[in-house]
Formats: structure tokens, sequence, C-alpha cells
């Protein structure tokens, strides 16, 4: 231990004083193979795997504000994809490529995601450029879904918030592997040491720099390059020139302990590196690249890239590590189900052209002369005018009418779309998720996670004329927004629209109005409350009908208990499996038929859609059959679903029902001289304050408050900080509602169904 030590000390005063290396041993590749991407050794020289090299795919990701659409619109006019650069919210009545809404413009933020592509060098990049804003998060979902790689953006002031969070749990769900660019480095407060803490605890990323700024605030003057030692400067008036120059004197010491930090990073995940640390030898320059691309490739590294999009620095480096460091799509293993043979995994070749093709439609648009759907091609090629087959529609048989690639609103015709790349078929219906296969396939992939509404509220068109243009928009926003629900309220015939928060379902108002001349009336939101059990119940019941002839007979024996809603983080169980109604079959005998047993479940399911208290679904729930008993001439599966809904029902009533609410995690950020009036407004509105940090004469509180408490907050917040705060606010967890409130709802519910009644 003390050698291992001693060395370790050896190596640091090594790499500090660059002394001269004059034995350079040589060293092992390593191959690390993760569940989603391949070792990075080249495979076979071909055209296609040398084409399918110079191919990224990448999404551009961050909490809301952090300059992710401005990156996006440097990107494009420093490749030549762009003539001129423009600013978001319009400012110069233009507005960024990547904003095409006119509410994105006036709004300044991003509410779709919108795809380009573009080339860096003889590399051509896909960028989806996804929203900010959590009631938009479905956008960031299924582009994680489809892309190879991500650059994750920060705010140098705000760091990590709560929105990169979830776009962070977003890349760990689908094992996209990511490098970090620190954005607005020009700003007051500006702090990439702060950032990188924050990744490293906050997010647990094995993360070091690979850039530092030469100056911050308004005296940044550009950036270095501690892998090349260089210090790199944009001229020119709008930063397209790079100057390249030795770094200067007074950066020289934190260029080299940062250089320290990065190869330190790299040896604790990578071989070769790690061997070359202990045996006090200092990379080269190739030997550090070849590192962090192996290690970013695999997930066990995250590279860090500094710059100022808005000010022009650092987007240019930004490029050449997306180049560099991030996987092609020969490096990413993809998997498909064969339906044919029991959802067998099938590997999908990305290399030969001449294999049939696979895609996968991840997003569509209704226009008014057909739909936009989005593909990710993942093996074969696609031609216009092919036939293919959509594999999640019983193989449904489509003719590909026209191929296009997208540059945000702007349709680009091709002719034919290989492997690894992003396009559109214009012309083809189907649902978000689908899969199409080439001819004699009937191959399904996995789709994104959709997350659940959380607030609804009632609308209807304020002239009884647009009711049927009303019916058919929102229907077309239903089919493209799988988090953009719609039904129809049984009892008070009212339309209910739901969605992820009140900007989500403010937007959808506002472009009835405006794309589609249909104004609407909504009515007070609806907060998504969810029904469970606390306790076991046993249930023995019996389904019995007769009314001539063949009558109904099933009977049905077994428990329902709780999933335990209180697991902590360390559970072994998702917050998806937490919140789902499961079905197990227990049976022992020949007293119910197996044949039976679907269609108990498909009762049990239908009951837990309408709970005992105030008839909203239920969450949480187990289902265990044990025995029963059928008849030979009355049972059938009609009646074994009948008495699945009514066992359900009637142990629901006997296993301590309760209402759960939802429970948002909010993030404020004031200045500080505000905080104790808005902790006093949150404790009104029976928030939780969990945590509150200041920098630079500002405060972010981060606080859990209950759903139902939140209508009209960010007008609170306006008039309590003369219009300098601002908060976010996302989907936490659902709790037990106190017994007081939980009365009430009971209460009101029970006399909507009285006065329903009546009527």
């Amino acid at each position: 231990i003390n050698m291992a030590a001693s060395a370790l000390c050896s190596m640091r005063t090594l790499l500090r004083t660059r002394a001269p290396i004059t034995n350079i041993v040589s060293c092992h590749k390593l191959s690390i193979v993760p569940i989603r991407f391949k070792a990075t050794e080249a495979p076979a020289a071909t055209d296609a795997v040398e084409k399918l090299s110079k191919i990224r795919n990448i999404g551009i990701s961050a909490h809301i504000d952090s300059g992710k659409t401005t990156l996006t619109e440097r990107v494009l006019y420093y490749t030549g994809r762009i003539k001129d650069m423009h600013e978001v919210r319009g400012k110069d009545e233009v507005g960024a490529k990547m904003d095409s809404m006119e509410l994105e413009r006036e709004k300044g933020i991003t509410i779709a995601s919108a795809a380009t592509y573009t080339t860096w060098g003889d590399t051509n990049v896909n960028i989806i450029d996804t929203p900010g804003h959590v009631d938009f998060t479905i956008e960031v979902e299924r582009a994680m879904r489809v892309l190879d790689s991500a650059v994750l953006v920060l705010c140098s002031v705000g760091g990590v918030q709560s929105q990169t969070l979830t776009v962070d749990r977003q890349m760990r769900r689908y094992n996209v592997p990511k490098i970090v660019f620190i954005n607005k480095c020009d700003r007051p407060g500006a702090s990439p040491e702060k950032c990188l803490k924050q990744l490293r605890q906050l997010l647990r990323y094995n993360a070091a720099l690979i850039q530092i700024p030469m100056g911050l605030e308004d005296r940044m003057e550009g950036i270095i390059d501690i892998i090349e030692e260089k210090a790199i400067y944009n001229d020119g008036t709008k930063g397209e020139s790079i100057r390249k120059e030795d770094i200067p004197a007074n950066y020289a010491e934190e260029a080299a302990q940062t250089r320290v930090a990065l190869i330190e990073a790299l040896a604790d995940c990578d071989d070769e590196i790690g061997e070359l640390y202990l045996e006090e030898i200092i990379p080269t320059v190739e030997q550090i690249k070849a590192a962090i691309r192996r290690q970013t490739v695999a997930r066990n590294f995250v590279p860090v890239t500094i710059g100022t999009a808005l000010k022009n620095k650092g987007v240019q480096t930004m490029l050449d590590a997306v180049v560099d460091y991030l996987p092609n799509p020969t490096e990413v293993n993809n998997i498909a189900l064969d339906a044919d043979q029991d959802e067998k995994e099938i590997a999908l070749d990305s290399i030969d052209p001449a294999k049939p093709f696979v895609g996968l439609a991840f997003k569509v648009e209704k226009g008014r002369f057909g739909q936009l759907t989005y593909v990710r091609t993942y093996q074969g090629t696609l031609r216009r005018g092919d036939f293919i087959f959509n594999s999640s529609a019983q193989g449904k048989k489509v003719k590909v009418p026209r191929l296009v690639r997208m540059h945000s609103d702007e349709m680009i015709d091709v002719q034919e779309v290989h492997a690894g790349e992003i396009c559109a078929m214009f012309g083809v219906d189907c649902v978000s998720g689908a899969t199409f296969c080439g001819p004699n396939q009937n191959l399904v992939m996995e789709s994104m996670f959709i997350p659940s509404p959380v607030m609804s509220v009632s609308m209807k068109p304020k002239k009884s004329s647009d009711l049927d243009a009303f019916s058919k928009v929102i229907a077309r926003f239903q089919h493209e927004d799988p988090t953009f629900k719609v039904h129809t309220d049984h009892e008070s015939k009212e339309t209910i629209v739901s969605g992820m928060g009140e900007l989500h379902l403010d937007v959808y108002k506002e472009r009835l109005s405006r794309e589609f001349n249909v104004e609407t009336v909504t009515g007070q939101p609806k907060v998504a409350y969810r029904e469970t059990i606390s306790a076991p119940a046993k249930f023995d019941y019996t389904h019995k009908k007769q009314s001539g002839g063949s009558g109904q007979y099933a009977r049905v024996i077994g428990e329902i208990y709780p999933t335990n809603m209180e697991e902590d983080g360390e559970s072994e169980l998702s917050e998806e499996e937490r919140l789902a109604c499961n079905f197990t079959d227990s049976l022992v005998g020949q007293n119910v038929s197996k044949s039976y047993v679907p269609a108990i479940k498909k009762g049990f399911l239908e009951a837990c859609e309408v709970g005992p208290l105030t008839g909203h679904r239920m969450i949480g729930v187990n289902m265990a059959i044990s025995d029963g008993q059928e008849h030979p001439v009355d049972s059938s599966e009609m009646a074994f679903k009948a008495a699945g809904v009514g066992a359900m029902r009637t142990a629901a009533h006997n296993a301590a029902p309760i209402i759960l609410q939802p429970i948002m995690k909010v993030e404020i950020t004031i200045p500080e001289n505000y905080q104790g009036g808005v902790v006093g407004g949150l404790n009104k509105r029976q928030g939780n304050v969990m945590d509150s940090t200041g920098l630079d004469g500002y405060t972010t509180i981060t606080a859990e408050v209950p759903l139902s408490q939140m209508f009209g907050y960010a007008a609170e917040l306006r008039s309590s900080t003369q219009g300098k705060g601002e908060f976010t606010m996302e989907f936490s967890k659902y709790e037990p509602l106190n017994p007081g409130d939980q009365a009430l709802l009971i209460k009101k519910y029970q006399e909507d169904l009285k006065k329903k009644s009546v009527d």
C-alpha cells in the first residue's frame, strides 16, 4: 500500500512538472461491452462502416432557459447550415431557426422538439433540439429513445437544476452516453467549478473538465484546451474564426492542475490510462482522447466542455468533442423483439444495407395535407415508393409516398435513407412508437416511457358551431402527444382534457385559438388524484345470473394487497412498478380453468379504473387468485370477467382505501431579500422546504408541494418578488391525502352523484 501511494504521489508530481518522458511503454486497449454499446474496436474496413462512422445522432437537452436553442442556432451557423444567426423570443422579428412555432418565439421557450441535420468536417450530425420545460418532457423522452448520444447543457450560474435531474433519468433509462456543455459563462455569478461539483455529487457522474475558461463573466476571452494544451480564441464579428495560441502564463498552473484531474478521473475507469498512471508515464494526447472516447461510449466517463453560446465562444470546440467522443451508429447495440418467435431478441445490423428495413416512428405530426412521421432507421435501406409493414398494427402494409429530411419546419425531399439516419415519412398514418419492417418480418422495438398526466380541466368551444372543428383538433392533439389525454365525463358529459401541467394545457388552448380559430372556455383545474388500499383483504366472490336459458356463473377466491407506496429510493421497485396494478395467478388444482384467468385479470384491471371513494383510478394494488369454481354450462369468459370486477370492488371497500394526491417538486429562484416571504407562502400552501442554497445574491429553494395547492402560484410569486422570481415544478410522487381533505373530497363526490341521479 505504501509503495502504491508513493507511486501515485510521484505521478502527480511528474504530471505537474511536465518532466520529459523517455520511456513510453505499449499498453493494451480496453474493450468494454455495456448493455447497449459495443466495444470501440474498429470493425472491418468496408464502405458501409466508413460511412456510418461519420454519423452522429445527438440530442441537445437541459433545464429550461439554459441556452439549448441558442446553442443549436450557433451550431447551425458555424456548420454552414444557416446563413445568419437569430435570437430566441424573436427579438429581431425572425427568431431562432429551431423555434418554428409562433408561440415558441413569443414565449421564448421550446415547446416541441425539432430535428435538423448538418455537417462538421466530414461528419454528418443529426440534431434534435428538445424542450427544457417539464410540461413538455415527452418530447425529451422520445428523442432520447432514438438518439445515440446527447449534449447535456448546464447554465454556469444555475448548475444542476430540477429538470436537469429529469433529463438525466431519461438518458439513463435509454443508456445514452453524453458530453456536458457548461453554457453562459459570460453571466454574472458563472462558476464552472460549481457545475462540475454538482455533476459529481448530484448526478454521480465520473466527470472532468477537458476545457477551462480564460476569464469569466464579462472578462471571458476564450477557452483553454487542456488536452492539446492550447488557448483558443474566437475571432471575427460572430466568432466564426478559430485562433489557437500557447496558453497564457497566468493560466498555465490552472491548466496543468485541471489536466492532472482529468487524467486521474480517466485512470479510475480506463485500464490503459490506469496502468500509465501507476507507472508514472504521462499519456500522450492520442492516448487521452482514445480513453475519453472509450469510456464516454461505455458511459463510464463524462467529458465537460465550456463556453457561452450567446457570445459565440466554445461552440466549435463542443462540436469537436461531439465528433471525437460520442458514438456512431455502429457502436450501438439495438435490439428488436421477434413477435413470431415468442419475442425473441434480435440484434439489428446497421452495417449491411441489404438487410430488411427496420425503423421506429418516434414522433407524429398531423397537418392539413397529411401526417408527418419522424422515423429513426436501424437496419437496411428505406426508399421512396417502398412498401413497408407496421408491426404495431398487425402488419398493416403501407406505401412510402414521400421521404424527407427535416430542417426544423422545412422538408427536404430525399430518395432513400440508410441505417443510422433520422428522416420523416409524409402521408403514412400510424401512432407514435410504431415499428416499421420490411417484408417477411414481424419485429417490434421497445417503445418509449409515457408519463401520466397530472392535471385536468374541462374544455368546450365558445360557439356551438365550432364543436365539430374542436373535436377534430382535440383528436389531432391527442394523436400527436401521448401525454395529452381527452375523455368525456360519463356523468357531467363534459370534455375533460388532461396534461402535464398548467403551461401544457394553456399552450393547447392557445393553439386552438391561433392556428384553428376555435375559441374555448375552460373550467377549474382538476387534480389527478389516485386511490389505493392500505391493508390486505381476502375475497370470496360469486357472480351468478339467471335469466332463462344459459346463465352466468363464476366464483373467485383470493386476496388483494397493497404495494408499499412508501418504498425509499433504495427499493428494487421502480416508480412505475410501485404505481402499477398487478395480477398474480396462484391457482392450484382444476376448480377454475386456466383459460378463464385472462378474463379475471381483465375484470380486475377494469375495476381499478374507478376507485371506491371518489371514482379516481386506483394504483399500487395487487390481486392474487388462489381458488374458485366454475359451472360446466353457465361459466364463460364474460362471467369470470364480471366476477373479477365484483371481487375487486367488494374487497377494495374492506382494504382500508385511501386517496393519494400528486406531490410536485418545486424549484424557486429569487433574490435573497425575498426569501422569507416566499417560504411563508410555501408554508401556507402546505409545502415542505427540502433545501435552500444561495449564490451571488440569489436563493434557490427546493420544496415539495401538493399540486392542488399550486394553482395560481405564478401570479403570487410575481407579486411577492416584484416580478423577479421564477419557478419550475415536476411531478415527484403520490402520497396519502390528510383525513380532513379526504373526507371533504368524498362528501363532494357523493353529493355530485346524488345531484346527477336526481337530474
